[in-house]
């Protein structure tokens, strides 16, 4: 990685020690101004529609998404990139189902709405779930990740150290500020990723003309097809058409650290809009990390491993200045899934176990509670962290287990939202037989004795998960009918909001179907 370390300048030092000042003076003028548990948590419920898009945007954009996406398309394609673009399905599912019914509800917490619909059973299991799987993998993962990321460019500090700076950084503003730094500081990290990686993205292109079909000549034939052979790899296009999207719903409807913007918005109206710029933003990594990859190809065909794709190209097709801004996006994507997995997590903790199920904390215990979680948290995820490169590839395996966890909490969510049959001891009862099958079909594709790709073991897990459901459900108490969506709810707020037909949401909800359809069709 000599080539890497030696185009890194004095001024991309500089650009890169500019913008993170800037965040900490955001963190602590945000910090002066919370106070209360839900403004930790929730930012009062003050955030807009434009907040609330951006955020989930840098949230999700995570150093594994930059190196990952970059790799995987200089080496196999794009097809892997139908995970950022698809997450226009669950987002519309979001902005038109879920938004409504959590924000009439008055939730905190995703789990909330599991407790007000089953039971507080049903709430612990999926809370304490989420708040394992955010640590151990989203956090630890996102500080793993960018620990070797910053040692690839400045291979003196070890990697524990580079962890523990990344995570005392990102978790000191996100425990003094809430979620409220959290956003506003990703609104920044959204808008120097956009600049950072549209700017390689542009120089690349320039490399070959500015020409479409050079692009294409130059190379191979399918490298740049989203829908492939049944037996693919990769992603075979029957997880494209159902599994995909059903592993989005789990991310982005029911996962706290994304969903938590959502419930911090000032009106139904800015939660919907701020869901659907989110999954119209989703399609930018296609053209600003993924296309790149691809056309480096060519242009650098000798990078022997994937993940040095991305580092290799910034500084060899970058001038000084604009790889410091480049790097300052990679630093903003580790920070802005490690301050908003924290967070989070600190919600879930107090939230769900911390407060007594028939009274709320008090306001400012609520905000000392979610500062010491927070700061918790960090230290087990700072330790854990270093730790993963010893695991070889088991690590590659918990990614594929999140089609473990997913299926039945798909059923419990639709199906509860849609139905009154659904009951709690079902709900509780279908967790516990759908995650035990999962965990035998995971070790069994492990053994190469189950054969299917996790994308389409989803599709048959989530589909067996409905019918258990359904089949252990018996009439019991009625859950309270505000729980249970209706159309109207898709359009609540409209009349008092809308000012034009741009802003109506029905044409977002439009604008961002037809902008999928577009990217399968020219990629098909």
């Amino acid at each position: 990685m000599d080539r890497v370390q030696s185009h890194i300048a004095t001024i991309d030092l500089a650009v890169i020690a500019v913008y993170l000042a800037i965040v900490l003076a955001i963190g602590i003028w945000v910090a002066r101004r919370t106070s209360t548990g839900e403004d930790l948590f929730l930012a009062g419920r003050s955030l807009a529609w434009g907040a609330i898009g951006l955020s989930l945007f840098a949230s999700n954009i995570s150093t594994t998404t930059l190196m990952g996406l970059t790799g995987a398309a200089y080496s196999s394609g794009i097809a892997t990139s139908a995970f950022e673009w698809m997450a226009g399905i669950p987002l519309l599912l979001l902005a038109f189902v879920f938004a409504p019914l959590f924000l009439k509800a008055r939730i905190t917490t995703t789990p909330e709405w599991l407790d007000l619909r089953y039971s507080r059973p049903v709430r612990l299991y999926f809370s304490g779930l989420t708040i394992l799987f955010t640590v151990i993998v989203d956090t630890a993962g996102g500080l793993y990740a960018g620990g070797v990321v910053m040692t690839t460019f400045f291979p003196e500090v070890p990697l524990w150290l580079a962890c523990a700076v990344i995570g005392l950084f990102a978790g000191g503003y996100a425990a003094a500020g809430g979620l409220k730094a959290v956003v506003y500081t990703d609104v920044l990290q959204a808008v120097v990723l956009i600049a950072g990686c549209g700017v390689t993205a542009l120089i690349l292109f320039g490399e070959l003309d500015y020409s479409w079909s050079r692009v294409t000549e130059a190379l191979p034939e399918g490298h740049l097809s989203m829908v492939r052979p049944i037996g693919d790899e990769d992603l075979p296009w029957t997880g494209l058409v159902a599994g995909i999207w059903l592993l989005g719903f789990w991310y982005w409807v029911t996962n706290q650290y994304i969903v938590q913007r959502v419930l911090g918005a000032r009106s139904t109206p800015d939660a919907q809009r701020g869901a659907l710029l989110g999954g119209l933003l989703k399609i930018l990594p296609l053209f600003l990390m993924v296309l790149p990859g691809a056309m480096a190809a060519p242009l650098l065909p000798d990078i022997p491993e994937p993940d040095q794709v991305f580092p290799v190209m910034i500084t060899t097709v970058l001038p000084a200045g604009l790889t410091g801004l480049v790097l300052a996006g990679l630093i903003a994507a580790i920070m802005s899934t490690v301050d908003s997995t924290l967070n989070a997590a600190s919600a879930l903790i107090v939230n769900d176990f911390a407060t007594p199920p028939e009274r709320k904390l008090e306001a400012r215990k609520a905000r000392r509670w979610g500062t010491l979680c927070t700061l918790t948290l960090m230290v087990i995820a700072v330790i854990w962290a270093p730790l993963i490169q010893f695991a070889g590839g088991i690590w590659d395996y918990l990614q594929q287990a999140f089609s473990i966890i997913v299926p039945p909490v798909v059923a419990l969510f639709v199906y509860g939202a849609f139905s009154r049959r659904p009951t709690g001891p079902a709900a509780l009862t279908t967790l516990l037989t759908m995650h035990g099958l999962g965990l035998v079909l995971f070790a069994l594709s492990q053994f190469g004795v189950w054969p299917l790709h996790f994308t389409e073991t989803v599709t048959v897990m989530t589909l067996l998960s409905f019918a258990v459901l359904h089949v252990l459900s018996r009439p019991g108490a009625e859950p309270d009918p505000a729980l249970i969506w209706r159309p109207s709810d898709a359009l609540a707020g409209r009349a008092d909001d809308a000012t034009s037909a741009l802003w109506d949401v029905r044409v977002w909800g439009v604008a961002l179907a037809l902008a999928m359809l577009a990217v399968l069709v020219w990629f098909w």
